[in-house]
């Protein structure tokens, strides 16, 4: 069962992520003139998609909770790396964000990373 607090701890913080890119993309840019910015923002934290972006950031918390009394966080931690690769991987299907060598090679090194800790337990 502590896996699956684990990956739901990434799933949610993924889903939150990339609520947040798509819904801030499709708003622009932030204004220049300080009270367009807050009225901006107030517009943003109060969208329906966004809040579900936060509230989907308090659901993996309380998941990270749970994972935190299965493992130790410094067994469980670094699986939270993979969130990243996700959020990478989706990001190039969804948002079409570029490929670079460096990125591959740095998402490599980190599920490198990941796999050589989980064998710490």
């Amino acid at each position: 069962m502590g896996y699956f607090y684990i990956f739901a701890t990434i799933f949610f913080t993924v889903y939150g992520q990339l609520i947040l890119k798509w819904k801030i993309d499709q708003a622009g840019s932030l204004p220049q003139d300080w009270s367009d910015k807050l009225i901006f923002l107030v517009q943003l934290l109060l969208h329906p998609w966004i809040l579900s972006g936060f509230l989907s950031a308090f659901i993996a918390s309380l998941f990270w909770m749970a994972a935190m009394t299965k493992f130790n966080i410094s067994y469980a931690y670094p699986f939270m790396s993979l969130s990243f690769v996700l959020v990478f991987v989706l990001s190039v299907f969804l948002f079409g964000d570029p490929v670079t060598v460096q990125k591959v090679i740095g998402l490599a090194l980190i599920v490198a990373g990941i796999i050589v800790t989980s064998q710490s337990l």
